[in-house]
């Protein structure tokens, strides 16, 4: 069973940067889409950031401009850089990895983004 190991969450004043980082825990060879999630309290999962198998990247407009994700196709690794961190931007991040097949998904466990004001 794989899973997806995040790190670098915390806290972090406002203004600040955060660096989350997601890596499988063991060699996956079809891998689509990965991206980043995240979730407050009584909200829906909402997309942040996702980065295709080729390089493209979608941002959420809340993110555009502060938010950079990158990919290691290698190493099976997604980053999520964070900078001029917002208290809104508060949330547990997840990261996904999209797969061509079946179970055409994985989920980390989440990591808690906490910004003060």
């Amino acid at each position: 069973q794989v899973q997806l190991v995040e790190s670098g969450g915390g806290l972090v004043q406002a203004g600040g940067s955060l660096r989350l980082s997601c890596a499988a825990s063991r060699r996956i060879f079809s891998i689509n889409a990965m991206g980043w999630y995240r979730q407050v309290p009584g909200k829906q999962r909402e997309l942040v950031a996702s980065i295709t198998e080729g390089g493209s990247t979608n941002y959420a407009d809340s993110v555009k401009g502060r938010f950079t994700i990158s990919r290691d196709n290698a190493k099976n690794t997604v980053a999520l850089q964070m900078n001029s961190l917002k208290p809104e931007d508060a949330a547990v991040y997840y990261c996904k990895m999209v797969l061509r097949g079946p179970p055409y998904y994985y989920w980390g466990q989440g990591t808690q983004v906490t910004v003060s004001s």
